[in-house]
């Protein structure tokens, strides 16, 4: 089976563009507005919804303690603040078949 390659930003902008029957020059500030627009909002306060899509979210993760891959030795891992993207219920029921009981 032939695996098909993701939507490229030109081709989403494109698609944007013939949806809203607005120029590509727009559509590509809509996008790149957006985006800027959901780090700023992510640094503010911590999150951002795509309304349908998902949410973007800061996460603090605990120090740990790890394995240095090579050697084997035991080494310490920082705490660090990490960005994670929920996919909300509407986009998980959309794409993924349901469930067999």
């Amino acid at each position: 089976m032939a695996e098909k390659k993701p939507m490229t930003k030109a081709q989403l902008v494109s698609h944007v563009a013939d949806s809203l029957g607005i120029k590509k020059a727009d559509a590509r500030a809509f996008l790149d507005d957006l985006a800027a627009l959901a780090a700023k909002e992510v640094k503010r306060s911590g999150q951002f919804t795509f309304p349908g899509i998902g949410k973007l979210v800061l996460a603090k993760r605990k120090a740990r303690m790890g394995r240095h891959p090579q050697t084997g030795e035991p080494i310490r891992i920082p705490a660090k603040t990490v960005l994670k993207f929920r996919i909300a219920k509407a986009m998980k029921d959309a794409v993924l078949p349901k469930k067999r009981k």
